[in-house]
């Protein structure tokens, strides 16, 4: 599996939840180091430059990754909120976020580990309090776990991205109707 982050699931509190991947099989997770957690936070376009990190960095946000991810699975499945998630989730969104500078080039953004945690932290509690919950869907490939926002006409949209996974399984599915198809005519 590749290393690089990608960014399908059209809000960055859920490309943040998806850096665990395939939680339901192989678990691959994605914060290997806390350098791996900075870029994560200057792909993802939430800040510019960022402070480096410690191991204990990678505790917090992996703790805060998957508070957000059982509440986006709460709200998908129409459950309550659960109480533990909330308050890591609320707990983090407290916590100074990234703030924007204007500089002479234009709008820059610094920050600490923590404080880019806190922004992701808080671009968690808007997404789970507004209207994108019922575009909120699960990737249609069975190995894949990510949420994403379905904004396609109709909600007809299946998988979170073509690339990552849509692609994949249209081949494998085509693979599998040449299999059983029958030998072509002809002889």
């Amino acid at each position: 599996m590749n290393l690089q982050h990608v960014f399908v699931c059209g809000n960055p509190a859920l490309d943040f939840a998806a850096t665990l991947r395939a939680r339901r099989s192989a678990r691959f997770e994605m914060f290997v180091s806390p350098e791996r957690l900075n870029a994560w936070y200057v792909e993802s376009g939430l800040v510019d430059t960022i402070t480096p990190g410690t191991e204990e960095d990678i505790r917090e946000a992996t703790t805060v990754r998957e508070a957000i991810y059982r509440l986006v699975t709460d709200r998908r499945l129409g459950e309550g909120f659960d109480r533990e998630a909330l308050a890591v989730v609320n707990g983090a969104a407290r916590k100074p976020p990234a703030t924007p500078q204007l500089t002479l080039t234009g709008r820059h953004t610094e920050a600490t580990p923590g404080q880019a945690l806190a922004t992701v932290a808080r671009q968690a509690v808007e997404l789970l309090s507004g209207p994108d919950v019922p575009l909120m869907k699960e990737c249609g490939n069975p190995e894949c776990t990510r949420v994403y926002i379905d904004r396609s006409r109709g909600m007809r949209r299946q998988w979170c991205g073509m690339e990552s996974c849509g692609n994949k399984i249209k081949a494998a599915a085509y693979r599998a109707r040449k299999k059983s198809a029958p030998a072509a005519a002809g002889h």
